[in-house]
């Protein structure tokens, strides 16, 4: 039985101050041990809640890294500098990162091969756009960056440390919701594409979540899928929604 993992991803909100504030408000209500629960802030305030969600049920999680351990990488971040302040989950192929910042599969598979070195576990996204699905060609383009985003991780690192979120990018910040059924679809379709990557123990093994638009009013149905093992959560997270959507 896989366990589920919902995390919650900040984007670039909260200051660390109100990033606090936020986590204080939440962190004795988070007490499941039935869901892997993660916050991910931004890199200014990952230290500060790094000690406040210390010995709770909450884990933490960055939005981004560099895959180099160190160097001339202005504005950078590297593993071992998360690894040092105890973050657990970072997110990797991000849409946005890919849309505004140009990141290829390839340098996704790169950053997801870093992280691992240290264990801490990528959450790598993938999805189509709109144009995509209404083409009929979002099974092809999700299995392509499932392939060119998980080439070359070891077997038991993909089974138990790698984590993959769906999340269609039609769906993100804009209100619309795949619905259950579709969701579920593609997470199935991804889980065979792992099939054929590594075995179908492998495949039973990997946590597949699904992000865009989850809220309190679609979690339960999300999550009840066969095949969605958690939610990667946007806006809803940084409410007291995402207490909901964890005690789905």
């Amino acid at each position: 039985m896989r366990k589920k993992i919902i995390a919650g991803n900040w984007k670039m909100n909260y200051c660390v101050n109100r990033a606090e504030a936020f986590v204080d408000e939440i962190k004795d209500t988070i007490n499941t041990d039935e869901v892997d629960v993660v916050i991910c802030p931004n890199f200014m305030a990952l230290d500060r809640i790094s000690d406040l969600i210390d010995g709770t049920n909450i884990k933490l999680g960055a939005q981004n890294v560099y895959p180099e351990d160190k160097g001339a990488y202005t504005g950078e971040t590297s593993v071992k500098m998360l690894s040092a302040i105890g973050v657990k989950y970072c997110i990797v192929g991000h849409s946005e990162r890919r849309q505004y910042f140009n990141e290829t599969d390839e340098f996704v598979n790169k950053k997801a091969k870093k992280l691992l070195e240290v264990d801490i576990c990528p959450i790598v996204c993938v999805g189509e756009t709109l144009e995509e699905r209404e083409s009929n060609n979002m099974f092809n383009v999700v299995e392509k960056q499932v392939r060119n985003s998980l080439d070359g991780i070891d077997k038991e690192l993909m089974a138990n440390k790698v984590v993959i979120a769906y999340e269609p990018i039609w769906a993100i910040g804009t209100g619309k919701t795949a619905t259950a059924e579709q969701a579920n679809e593609m997470c199935k379709h991804i889980r065979d594409v792992i099939s054929k990557m590594y075995d179908e123990d492998t495949a039973q093994k990997v946590r597949i979540q699904y992000g865009g638009s989850v809220k309190p009013s679609n979690a339960n149905e999300i999550l009840n899928m066969s095949d969605i093992d958690g939610a990667l959560v946007g806006g809803a997270s940084l409410t007291n929604d995402f207490v909901a959507i964890v005690n789905y």
